[in-house]
């Protein structure tokens, strides 16, 4: 089985449903793609700072020469890290992103975060992370405006068909909008029942983007960090509210998180190792919630977020 598409702004389609590459180990990740690519994933969500794009193309690439999928089957996406948003450094680094993918063009091209900090070559450390040295967090000098003039320049030489931002709040979209010749394909954002972002959701949409939601399990991933707030907050997996509508249903709890977001048309991006799960994950647009059970879910926001500069003790206050 394969997801449902949702129609971009600029026509190119895009899966509902797909599998996110964040903290999917090196060793395990070239075989993970592949046997997501078998059990009907078509869209992969990468990035510089996962550290796994190499391994990732070479999953593709086996599931490509084994006839499995072709390339335009696939919608493939990665995006630019922050110590590359300069205008010279934007082209240069997507093509090196492109290399280790081992493909031509990507499907989506991504700003990851709205923050520009100090060139690092990629020769001296790949992926840089959020220091300059290893140790000292150092801004750089772009603006979002000099970063998306660049990012549209991909598109114009055919190494993006769409380009889109994440971590963006509703303020930077607004301005964003007032000089952009192509307006973001779509917008990523952390969005569960601790964190909705109804108001954000929907203005997103409502300017033509479509909203892609990640950590849709709320703590879980962040637990796996050892973060703090996550291990206080309770597991949306155990709560009685999920749960309930997940017997219901005859579901599991992931596949109700899932169908809260994809029933709205916001797209998903969750992983997972076990092949049981990765199948049960895919399948969350053939079941229907009511809309009091969407209200409800939404109704457990507690504005909580995890993926925040702040809580990786990185001093870049994006959401105060």
């Amino acid at each position: 089985m394969t997801a449902p598409m949702i129609k971009l702004n600029n026509s190119h389609q895009m899966p509902l449903v797909g599998f996110g590459l964040w903290k999917v180990n090196n060793d395990t990740c070239a075989d993970t793609v592949y046997n997501a690519i078998k059990s009907g994933y078509r869209l992969f969500d990468g990035a510089c700072d996962y550290g796994n794009e190499v391994e990732s193309g070479q999953g593709v690439a086996r599931a490509i020469k084994e006839g499995i999928v072709k390339r335009e089957d696939l919608f493939l996406v990665s995006k630019l890290w922050n110590s590359f948003h300069d205008k010279e450094h934007v082209e240069p680094i997507c093509k090196k992103q492109l290399n280790d993918w081992g493909i031509d063009y990507f499907d989506l091209y991504i700003v990851h975060f709205p923050i520009s900090l100090k060139y690092v070559d990629p020769s001296e450390r790949y992926p840089p992370g959020f220091t300059y040295d290893g140790k000292n967090v150092v801004p750089g000098n772009a603006t979002i405006q000099e970063t998306w003039t660049a990012m549209e320049g991909l598109v114009e030489k055919g190494l993006a068909k769409s380009v889109g931002i994440s971590n963006f709040n509703g303020q930077l979209i607004m301005d964003l909008l007032r000089y952009a010749k192509i307006v973001p394909a779509t917008l990523q954002i952390e969005h569960h029942p601790y964190l909705t972002q109804l108001g954000l959701v929907e203005f997103a949409q409502s300017q033509g983007m479509a909203v892609t939601a990640y950590s849709s399990f709320g703590p879980q991933s962040f637990r796996e960090l050892d973060m703090q707030r996550a291990k206080d907050t309770p597991l949306l997996f155990d709560h009685s509210t999920i749960k309930a509508i997940s017997e219901k249903h005859k579901k599991t709890p992931a596949q109700v998180l899932l169908r809260w977001a994809t029933q709205r048309n916001v797209a998903v991006i969750p992983k997972s190792n076990n092949q049981s799960r990765l199948a049960q994950n895919l399948d969350v647009t053939n079941f229907d919630l009511s809309q009091g059970e969407i209200d409800e879910i939404s109704g457990l926001n507690k504005s909580l977020r995890f993926n925040d500069p702040l809580n990786y003790g990185v001093p870049q206050p994006i959401y105060v």
